[in-house]
């Protein structure tokens, strides 16, 4: 077996601290060679791993494995044939290389150790790592040094002729050292036509005997050395040659021979043969002979045909010329006389807008919104908008009109003339268009309110509250306070609970209805006196249904006279903000902020609600002396939430 170092510089130690769940790099070695030795390719692994060094390990332990099995193949090889060419080797090519390598390493060990000359080579041969490693491997696994003499008497010591020379092969031929013996194989292919025979020689192929060839059945087939010959099976008769096909085809005398009549005649080719004929007075374009045939005559082609058609001709000598009308020229190539194109020669000169040519003339068109004027050449814009093409208003522009639309209509996508009616309450900000409902009607819109609590705003489109309180048209009773709501009113009336007093009464009529209720204890009452209430607020709130809610709401502002970030020292006073009460959905929350240096409590909507809804909330406000609550006060807050968003 080939030993092959590998050095692997680990940064387990770094790494060790960090990924103590890693594998070790024996363990990711050992992966590498398990499936390495199962056919794997080394370069796709599977990874066990994120570990950069313990893929490197993986990779090369995997190919450490394949190239010791490459090298142990060159290494029997050499030990069991003696010769390391490579076609006895099979793979790819960097497999065989790999494995010839090893293969000429052992064969140095092998010729060593038979010559006793010690399996120390790289001191005598600057062979590289691998190779002296493999040549010592093979030289001292056949040394004879250190083995007891009594047992080399009884041991046939092993003969490789090829290494040693005593072979008989003959140049172009290689040694191939077998069991006791060897064989000579020729080094060189037969080549294209012969085949190798059992004594070792070329020996050529009898194509036409074999049936291989391909000489078609109008051919004979004629072995050669090396190859064949396809020869036709019948002859041709003069006047004939034959062709590759084997046909019999005419050959041109005129073109296979040069002058083959006298002077005077012209050849002329026939099938198989040529004939001879006198030459004769040929006359050019333009010219005739004359009945005599021995001369040429020009040709009044003016009198023998219309050749110029209803323009003018004039003979020439061997040609004619047309003297062509206005509007036409002549081409002295063609001789006809051609359509003079004017839009094409005067271009932009002749006509205002198009040029139309015609046969010897041209003429003058107009674009679409444009009409030809007097002169038969310039434009002249048409007033479209006379014939009353919108359905409402048109305005003439240069070369076409434009329709418009009065208000509260549009101009149709379709034709561009006809005005439809805008649904205002349809398009994208039609639910903001009105504060309740829309009504689209044509040309326009118009706004309602709910039937009872808002009327419509002047502006005739919002809905505004209609103040029941001050209007006087509540219902409440003498003993109840008549508060506003968004759409409505309610008839209030607060009581103090017991040992409080009621400290003030707000306005029958005041919208902002509210009563603060004082701390009243009777004498001797220690019950009373321990109790840290000292004030009782009620307070009244109208919220509409938050439409699009999307965050907190602050709607209540709890001021105190406390300062905010005092400076510490044991008699401070701090307030902290309790909400001892809400609605089961927990819509609401309070907390605490400063503002102009004093404490500030802020109650917050946090959820969305969809009224109409009565809401009780109370929050505790304790005053916090030494660590201890000094008093309390508390806020109920009734929050009357309207259905509507307005």
């Amino acid at each position: 077996m080939a030993q092959w170092t590998i050095i692997l510089f680990s940064c387990f130690g770094l790494l060790h601290g960090q990924e103590s769940q890693l594998p070790t790099l024996q363990e990711c070695c050992q992966d590498g060679r398990t499936r390495g030795q199962g056919g794997q390719d080394c370069t796709i692994l599977p990874l066990i791993s994120s570990s950069h060094t313990c893929r490197i390990a993986q990779e090369q332990c995997c190919a450490a494995v394949v190239l010791d099995k490459l090298c142990d193949n060159g290494i029997k090889l050499g030990r069991s044939q003696g010769a390391c060419e490579r076609p006895l080797f099979e793979g790819e090519p960097w497999e065989t290389e790999i494995s010839k390598m090893c293969c000429d390493c052992c064969m140095l060990g092998l010729m060593a150790a038979s010559r006793g000359s010690g399996c120390e080579l790289q001191g005598s041969l600057s062979l590289g790592r691998q190779c002296d490693h493999t040549a010592k491997a093979c030289c001292g696994k056949n040394t004879e040094e250190g083995t007891p003499n009594h047992i080399l008497l009884k041991m046939c010591k092993y003969v490789n002729e090829c290494l040693k020379g005593s072979h008989n092969c003959i140049f172009g031929q290689i040694c191939i050292n077998t069991e006791g013996s060897f064989r000579c194989q020729r080094e060189i292919s037969c080549g294209t036509g012969y085949e190798l025979r059992d004594n070792n020689s070329c020996q050529d192929i009898d194509e036409c005997t074999l049936g291989t060839h391909n000489c078609g059945t109008d051919f004979l087939c004629s072995n050669t050395a090396g190859s064949f010959r396809c020869h036709p099976k019948e002859r041709c008769t003069d006047g004939f040659i034959q062709d590759a096909a084997g046909s019999c085809i005419d050959i041109n005398e005129c073109l296979a021979h040069s002058n083959p009549c006298l002077p005077g005649h012209v050849c002329i080719n026939t099938i198989g043969s040529y004939s001879c004929r006198r030459n004769t007075v040929t006359c050019g374009r333009g010219y005739h002979l004359t009945e005599d045939g021995t001369r040429c005559e020009d040709i009044d082609e003016c009198r023998t045909g219309n050749v110029c058609g209803d323009h003018g001709c004039v003979n020439l000598l061997g040609s004619f010329r047309c003297e062509c009308r206005a509007g036409f020229i002549f081409n002295s190539i063609t001789k006809h006389c051609e359509d003079i194109n004017e839009c094409r020669y005067y271009p932009g000169r002749l006509c205002g807008h198009k040029c139309e040519n015609t046969e010897g003339s041209y003429h003058c068109s107009c674009s679409t919104g444009f009409k030809l004027s007097h002169d038969g050449r310039n434009c002249d814009d048409v007033n479209e908008c006379e014939a009353n093409p919108c359905s409402q208003e048109c305005a003439n522009v240069y070369g076409s009109y434009q329709c418009y639309c009065r208000r509260g209509y549009q101009l149709s996508d379709i034709d561009g003339i006809t005005c439809e009616d805008i649904d205002e309450c349809a398009l994208p900000a039609g639910g903001h268009v009105c504060s309740y409902r829309c009504f689209n009607v044509p040309g326009s819109f118009y706004c309602t309110c709910p039937p009872t609590g808002y009327t419509l705003s002047p502006n005739g489109r919002t809905c505004q509250d209609i103040d029941e309180c001050a209007a006087g048209s509540h219902t409440c009773s003498v003993s109840e306070s008549c508060f506003n709501t968004q759409g409505g009113h309610r008839c209030l009336s607060f009581q103090c609970p017991p040992n409080f007093r009621q400290a003030a009464q707000g306005s029958r009529h005041d919208s902002s209805a509210s009563m603060r209720c004082l701390k009243s204890c009777q004498p001797n009452d220690v019950g009373c006196a321990l109790d840290p209430v000292h004030l009782i607020t009620h307070t009244v709130l109208s919220l509409p249904t938050f439409r699009d809610f999307s965050g907190p709401e602050e709607i209540v502002f709890l001021r105190t006279v406390v300062a905010a970030n005092p400076v510490l020292f044991s008699g401070a006073t701090d307030v902290l903000f309790e909400l001892v009460s809400t609605d089961e959905q927990y819509s609401f929350n309070v907390v605490k902020r400063s503002s102009h240096g004093m404490i500030l409590g802020v109650v917050q909507q946090v959820k969305p609600i969809v009224g109409p809804k009565d809401i009780k909330l109370e929050v505790a406000m304790n005053y916090v002396k030494s660590g201890n609550i000094s008093h309390r006060n508390v806020v109920i807050i009734h929050i009357f939430i309207s259905e509507f968003w307005f």
